[in-house]
């Protein structure tokens, strides 16, 4: 049986969409299953043009608050070039996309001693999770809405016990 996953986290390009919308989306999961304490969720941005405290998107914040969830005016997005410590201190990366996992083990070699996967391949799927940036609201939403069922599918992989 594999341990239980206490640090998760998610990678995405910018951090201001997909992985903000599945960290956000895990911790209240854990929270409502009162497994919450337990784990530490966190997200960041892999590629060149991430940066730190660059505003979530809109429409992200919108689809997350039609699932109760209401981000703080301040959360911003996470570099993780910035904060490698993330990348160090984690149990499970999980990846939107394939790419981003081929960049993320290029810029952290640490990585390839980690459990790192797209989060589809760990709710057991295949294929990416595609970005919804510059999308309209109904793209969020099915974003979320994919990402929602990719957690439920593996949410038994978080808390095995």
């Amino acid at each position: 049986m594999q341990p239980p996953y206490r640090r998760i986290l998610y990678v995405c390009h910018a951090n201001t969409s997909r992985s903000v919308i599945a960290e956000a989306l895990l911790e209240k999961m854990l929270r409502d299953r009162g497994v919450g304490g337990d784990c530490r969720v966190q997200s960041g941005g892999i590629a060149p043009f991430a940066r730190d405290g660059a505003q979530v998107s809109l429409d992200a914040r919108f689809v997350l608050r039609d699932e109760g969830i209401h981000l703080s005016p301040e959360r911003g997005s996470t570099d993780l070039k910035r904060n490698r410590h993330l990348v160090d201190e984690a149990d499970l990366i999980l990846a939107m996309t394939r790419q981003q996992i081929d960049m993320l083990c290029a810029a952290f070699p640490e990585a390839a001693n980690k459990a790192v996967y797209t989060l589809k391949e760990f709710a057991g799927g295949h294929g990416d999770i595609e970005d919804p940036s510059g999308r309209d609201e109904d793209f969020f939403a099915a974003c979320r809405d994919e990402i929602k069922a990719c957690l439920e599918r593996a949410m038994h992989r978080f808390d095995p016990a």
